[in-house]
């Protein structure tokens, strides 16, 4: 089961987010559900504020996009009822808080792709969009949104 390797890797799945404004977490429509935009927020809690590359480092930065990912997987979770019904994640869009200097976005959402890989082997493996941005709500250093297909 996925929660169990989440659990195995030193994870822990989240409740879902509270979303910040006047949207849903996540809506399916066939056999895809599209998440939100999900922070790296953990019990209520914003983790890694700022512009990455000066005020959070890059390792840091990885582990944010790990959080913010496994948000989306709670998003998932809680219109399917159980991961194991995941078919395959067919894309991430990664934003990057970063400082002008900063360049490293794809290395920061690999910390996202590379424990997808983890948790779903070859159905892990996704399109993705690695974008450095000016701000991001809350002054969070990652956002980002998934797309999986379902059974």
């Amino acid at each position: 089961m996925i929660e169990d390797k989440i659990d195995e890797l030193g994870f822990v799945l989240p409740t879902v987010p509270v979303p910040l404004a006047a949207y849903v977490p996540g809506v399916r429509t066939g056999n895809l559900i599209f998440t939100s935009g999900q922070l790296p927020m953990e019990a209520g809690v914003l983790k890694y504020k700022g512009k990455v590359g000066t005020e959070v480092g890059e390792e840091d930065a990885k582990h944010a996009a790990q959080i913010a990912v496994l948000n989306c997987l709670a998003v998932v979770k809680s219109i399917l009822g159980n991961l194991d019904f995941i078919e395959r994640v067919v894309k991430l869009n990664v934003f990057v808080n970063s400082d002008s200097k900063f360049g490293n976005q794809p290395e920061v959402a690999n910390g996202a792709s590379e424990l997808l890989v983890k948790l779903f082997g070859e159905k892990g493996k996704h399109a993705r969009a690695a974008v450095g941005v000016n701000i991001l709500p809350r002054d969070a250093s990652v956002e980002i949104e998934m797309i999986v297909e379902v059974k």
